[in-house]
């Protein structure tokens, strides 16, 4: 349970161990080990722990500590390592704890190297000093990602089919310059625990990296029927159905977008959000972000009707608000009315700076960062709309700057790569050489997406590339098989 991120299940089922044995002292050592902050709840970049948490986490390797003496030597050292990670005062930095546990881990690693839990374990130690923070911008591994990337490799090397070292593997190298070398662990994972909803999952941050959005997509069909099923059967609470859940959902939806599977995709984005209930995001703040993604859907798939004449969400919540508004200025705007679109506009920047939006960075949502996409971008489609597209290019600009300098993570923070519109007002500007340069690079980031082959193949048949832009139609061919739309250039 743990290995695959539930948690609370993982602490539940080892405070029923101490009920069945009280003086089972890895039982409490477990209980300690689950508790403990993970690379998923994180604050201002670094991992936390409720007080709560920390005051429980600490009880319980304390209690392990006190059974240790009818422990194997090799329990005492991981208690003794355990005990590196908590103290009885919630008010100390959590840094120097997560630290000295990570190193204590690797003392513990030296000297039993055949644990392969262990080693796992000490990944997972050094992971949580960084959360989803793994590598330099020049693509680099930090220092202590190595140390990472070295521990779950020699793992899989010795036990290719251990599902914690495959699940932290993923994620280690996921953002980095490489993340096919990830590949095979993603296909050796997928189905190597079923009842594990986000193991099932996991398999898809590679699959979405490489381009293999249709695969992605299955992951999470499959992801979500499993968590449906664990939620119905334990009446599931918390963080795991709050998050993990309408994750694979939210996954879902990305990659049947980035794949033009449209039904699918608006299937999706509407399940995630009706998921939702306003206690869980008073509960999970964050959690706002997922009654967003229908509007998102329709605005990626040219849904302007159902866009205009769709509700506000409730006034309490700015995010949704503000994204809304995008949405409705969007719409507004291909529509031709761009005197409405700019009434939107006006109330979106006249939300980006709200205490709640500010709140949701704190919590390493990075709201104000993407509202100020969505205002760039609206500004984009109204001077399209103005038959523009000159003045459109500088804001699709600092909308693509913006989004670049977003933190990685799957799916992307938003929702649809921004220079495929760049890519548009360059092709409408008739700069078709600046335009094929926009959508190659979009194709760096995101392989084999059909939304850039086929602003590409427009943009290189406007410059004569005839040859080039057949092989790009084979291609898109190939990756568009399954889309339920027609595509003429990179946006609908």
């Amino acid at each position: 349970l743990a290995f695959g991120f539930n948690h609370a299940e993982s602490i539940r089922s080892f405070r029923a161990a101490q009920t069945l044995d009280p003086t089972c002292a890895m039982c409490f050592w477990g209980e300690a080990m689950a508790t403990g902050p993970n690379i998923n709840v994180t604050s201002k970049g670094k991992a936390v722990m409720s007080d709560a948490d920390r005051q429980s986490a600490f009880a319980a390797i304390v209690r392990a500590q006190e059974l240790s003496g009818g422990a194997t030597e090799q329990e005492k050292a991981l208690i003794v390592a355990m005990a590196a990670r908590y103290n009885g005062d919630p008010s100390t930095s959590r840094e120097p704890l997560d630290v000295a546990y990570a190193q204590a881990m690797g003392d513990y690693v030296d000297s039993n190297p055949a644990d392969d839990d262990a080693a796992a374990m000490y990944a997972e130690a050094w992971m949580n000093t960084m959360p989803w923070d793994y590598w330099s911008a020049d693509g680099a591994p930090k220092p202590d990602t190595v140390k990472v990337i070295e521990s779950l490799e020699g793992i899989i090397e010795r036990s290719p089919e251990h599902p914690l070292a495959l699940h932290l593997y993923i994620h280690a190298v996921e953002a980095s310059q490489d993340p096919g070398r990830a590949e095979d662990a993603a296909d050796q994972l997928a189905d190597l625990v079923p009842g594990s909803g986000h193991l099932v999952h996991m398999p898809a941050h590679i699959y979405w990296r490489v381009g293999r959005y249709d695969d992605a997509a299955k992951a999470n069909i499959t992801a979500a029927s499993v968590d449906e099923a664990y939620i119905a059967q334990c009446n599931a609470q918390g963080f795991y159905p709050a998050m993990y859940y309408p994750h694979n959902i939210h996954f879902l939806w990305a990659a049947a977008s980035m794949s033009g599977q449209r039904d699918m995709a608006i299937d999706a984005a509407q399940k995630v959000a009706d998921n939702v209930r306003l206690e869980q995001i008073e509960q999970f703040p964050t959690v706002e972000f997922f009654k967003t993604i229908p509007i998102l859907a329709q605005v990626q798939f040219g849904q302007w009707d159902d866009i205009l004449a769709s509700d506000a969400p409730p006034e309490s919540l700015d995010y949704s608000n503000a994204i809304w508004r995008y949405a409705r200025g969007v719409a507004a705007a291909r529509s031709g009315d761009v005197t409405s679109a700019s009434g939107d506009r006006a109330v979106l920047a006249g939300l980006k700076d709200s205490v709640q939006i500010s709140f949701l960075d704190t919590a390493d949502y990075p709201a104000s960062v993407l509202l100020g996409i969505a205002d760039a971008l609206l500004q984009g489609e109204i001077a399209m709309a103005e038959g523009n597209p000159e003045q459109a290019i500088p804001h699709f600009a600092a909308a693509v700057t913006a989004q670049d300098s977003l933190p990685y993570m799957e799916p992307p923070f938003w929702y649809y790569p921004t220079r495929q519109s760049l890519g548009e007002a360059y092709v409408a500007a008739g700069k078709f050489a600046e335009a094929e340069s926009v959508y190659r690079k979009d194709l760096e980031e995101y392989p084999r997406n059909g939304w850039s082959m086929s602003g590409l193949v427009k943009a290189l048949e406007s410059q004569g590339k005839t040859e080039a832009a057949e092989e790009v139609e084979k291609t898109f061919a190939i990756v568009w098989r399954h889309s339920d739309i027609e595509l003429d250039g990179s946006r609908l």
